[in-house]
């Protein structure tokens, strides 16, 4: 389980991705760099990072269901997640 305050700071930049999304947009297209440096370093795409929804985990992460491969792993062995089940033969 991560820290709560690394996973707040995410959630953070989330929302600043998200608000300042079309003005960084608008930005690039018209090729005004000087302006685009002033705008806060975590409203870049890039500094956010992809975590697990329920652990925060950085790595390992399967996008497709929001979650660690770990987490994934328990889940789909005692079947909360419909249609997967653990191979055996």
């Amino acid at each position: 389980m991560s820290k709560k305050s690394i996973i707040a700071r995410n959630t953070k930049r989330q929302r600043m991705i998200t608000h300042y999304a079309d003005l960084r947009k608008q930005l690039k297209a018209e090729g005004k760099w000087e302006e685009l440096d002033k705008l806060p370093r975590n409203s870049s795409q890039v500094r956010y990072r992809n975590r697990c929804k329920l652990t925060g985990r950085p790595r390992g992460y399967i996008s497709d269901l929001g979650i660690s491969r770990i987490k994934l792993r328990d889940l789909a062995l005692y079947g909360k997640i419909p249609g997967m089940t653990k191979a055996s033969w």
